[in-house]
């Protein structure tokens, strides 16, 4: 038998690997949790150790789950979405619920032995259809964030189905001992299960407040982020200690106390503090969850598995597009919200797992089940990514709105020649717009967020609906003849797929890109972006010319010392072109570098010259453009052509010595 040590070791090694692999096929991480469960656990070589051991530190996952959980319901929130969230929201959960419970009730017995394994009743059923009712929360969010969609039509949806998804569980988490009674006492359980946890959530509720904000701001006084994690620790679990001793769920007590600690000025930090434990106790719930899998029974129940993996999805998918749909939505919008919905959740494995706790569903049922819950949750990214290739299939009408929102855009632009796109119409995309318009610089700009669109566009600013990273909405936004494209929402993997899809279309095109990050700029500039504008660079710029500044240096120096950094990070900023408004600069301006282009004629005895040759009179060539591409610090050895444009670089002296000698040769 393995040591403690060992089976810790045994754990983390496994869940690393597994991690990283899933992680590289964009998979969530739970994936891999419930793998390593179910190839360690019992049945299988047992190196996981006690499974009960495992599964209590799990359950405390689960109730810093429900603890975050609670910190993240905003009254505000939930108010402001009401109608998706108790309308959309309560009728995907209560249909989804009532469907199965019938599926099962009318399934003749024989049918639900072949297809679970071992028979269940009609309270079985009601779990199993709590559990189906169930969406993936963690990754659909995720997703959803990372793909910028959180503020579209069937984000918005999708969001608010979900929080209904995990208000639900409350409820369920006190159902399901009571229903655990048996014969007749269930419903005695049940009254009594709902009348505890009324007088407890309005004790917390009436008295809790007052308590934790006190209790928060003695501790907070102490100025000791350890002592401040041990409360927030000590606060969740006491909590949930206190429901688990008046017969509830410990989990209802922790969504309590993330509840009332998110109506104090503590949320935040709380939140952050509390997340290792949380993660890493919720991955041990998701292994003793995989442990429960006894891969040998899922491999003879195959064709089981498969039917209740896929039936699932597609009576989820079914079900919330026509609730959607119902709900006032074009059908583009309802398929979306039913593929980003189908998978199971979370949430869902929390259900089974007290059930099967509590005796509520057979062990041998449990398996097929959940077996069939991770494939969903395993091919869902692959529909996600689908999603708009579905709903343009499948509707008609889908077709035609995007039919109808190209030819917007693309009559938006049709008038404009030489423009920038602008990608992105947060307060960066609104900063740059603004500027460029001040300039006189045509442009165009796309953003993915309904509303900024709409009242921005009412204030008569060059912005639209569409998505910058599809090909048909660059092509109609005038991509072929904008005179650059600018990236300015603070996204590396949306950044991407912008770049890859611009380049392809105009390979010539500028590419302008911000990132946070100095760690991207390598992944970028690989990807085809011209210049990369990295925020910490120019942040810390700022910081030192005010620095230096303060420190009595003077002005012309600290400008050129901010010059010199530019010019040295960013190529298309070394050196400029000067022009008649330039006479009155300071004397600062003659020593810096500055660029001319002299073009070359046809005939010229420049043409088939090397660029390591040219009698440029201490000036040197900056760039070379031919037919539209620009090549920065051309090699030596490179030719000239008939039309090439040089671009020289130097001091006003050194260029207009070089200008001259070149245009005599």
């Amino acid at each position: 038998m393995l040591s403690s040590l060992e089976i810790a070791l045994v754990l983390l090694a496994a869940s690393v690997i597994a991690v990283v692999a899933l992680r590289a096929l964009n998979l969530p991480p739970l994936v891999a949790y419930l793998a390593v469960g179910a190839l360690l656990g019992p049945h299988a070589t047992n190196m996981a150790g006690e499974p009960e051991a495992v599964r209590h530190a799990g359950e405390l996952g689960v109730v810093f789950l429900m603890f975050t959980l609670g910190l993240e319901f905003n009254l505000g929130k939930l108010t402001a979405m009401r109608a998706l969230v108790f309308g959309l929201g309560a009728a995907q959960v209560a249909v989804t619920m009532v469907l199965v419970v019938a599926v099962f009730v009318v399934l003749p017995a024989a049918g639900v032995l072949w297809l679970l394994g071992g028979a269940i009743d009609w309270r079985a059923a009601l779990v199993l259809g709590g559990a189906v009712a169930m969406s993936s929360t963690a990754m659909v969010t995720k997703l959803l964030a990372e793909k910028r969609e959180l503020d579209s039509e069937h984000g918005r949806r999708v969001f608010s189905v979900l929080l209904f998804q995990d208000i639900a569980v409350i409820p369920l988490l006190i159902l399901i001992p009571a229903l655990a009674a048996g014969g007749d006492a269930w419903i005695g359980a049940v009254g009594l299960a709902a009348l505890k946890a009324v007088v407890v959530l309005v004790l917390l509720i009436r008295f809790g407040p007052w308590l934790m904000k006190r209790w928060f701001n003695i501790v907070a006084r102490q100025r000791s982020h350890e002592l401040f994690t041990l409360n927030v620790l000590l606060a969740t679990l006491l909590f949930a200690w206190l429901t688990k001793m008046a017969g509830l769920s410990m989990e209802l007590g922790a969504f309590v106390a993330g509840m009332l600690i998110s109506e104090t000025a503590f949320r935040f930090q709380v939140e952050e503090d509390i997340k290792p434990f949380r993660d890493v106790l919720l991955g041990l719930f998701f292994v003793s969850i995989g442990a429960q899998l006894d891969l040998r029974v899922v491999a003879e129940f195959a064709p089981q598995v498969l039917l209740l993996a896929i039936v699932p999805i597609l009576l989820k998918f079914g079900l919330v597009v026509g609730l959607v749909r119902a709900f006032g939505a074009s059908a583009g919008v309802a398929i979306r919200t039913g593929v980003w919905l189908a998978q199971a959740g979370e949430f869902g494995f929390v259900l089974l797992a007290l059930a099967g706790g509590v005796g509520l569903i057979p062990a041998a049922a449990l398996q097929p089940v959940l077996a069939a819950m991770l494939i969903s949750m395993l091919v869902s990214p692959l529909l996600i990514e689908q999603a708009n290739r579905i709903a343009i299939r499948l509707s008609g009408e889908e077709w035609m709105l995007r039919s109808l929102q190209l030819q917007t855009i693309a009559s938006r632009s049709l008038a404009r020649d030489r423009h920038v796109i602008v990608c992105g119409y947060g307060r960066c995309g609104q900063a740059l717009a603004h500027v460029l318009e001040a300039e006189k610089v045509g442009l165009m700009a796309l953003d993915l967020d309904p509303d900024r669109v709409r009242e921005a566009a009412a204030t008569g600013e060059s912005v639209v609906y569409g998505d910058s990273a599809r090909r048909e909405t660059l092509v109609a936004v005038g991509v072929h003849r904008a005179r650059a494209l600018a990236v300015t929402f603070d996204d590396t993997a949306a950044a991407l797929r912008v770049i890859r899809t611009a380049r392809e279309l105009a390979p010539q095109l500028p590419i302008l890109v911000r990132t946070a990050h100095e760690t991207d700029i390598e992944r970028l500039r690989a990807a085809g972006a011209t210049e990369i504008v990295p925020e910490i660079v120019e942040g810390s710029l700022m910081l030192a010319s005010h620095a230096l500044a303060l420190a009595g240096v003077p002005m012309a120096r600290v400008l050129r010392r901010v010059r010199t950094v530019r010019e040295g990070r960013y190529s298309l900023l070394r050196g400029f072109f000067r022009g008649a408004d330039d006479a009155g600069d300071d004397a600062i301006e003659s020593a810096q570098v500055h660029l001319r282009a002299v073009g070359i004629a046809q005939g010229s005895a420049l043409v088939a010259c090397p660029v390591g040759s040219l009698p440029l009179g201490g000036a040197r060539v900056s760039t070379v453009v031919r037919a539209s591409q620009r090549i920065v610090d051309p090699p030596p050895d490179m030719t000239l052509q008939a039309g090439d444009t040089v671009v020289l670089a130097g001091t006003l002296e050194q260029i207009s010595a070089g200008e001259d000698r070149l245009l005599r040769a």
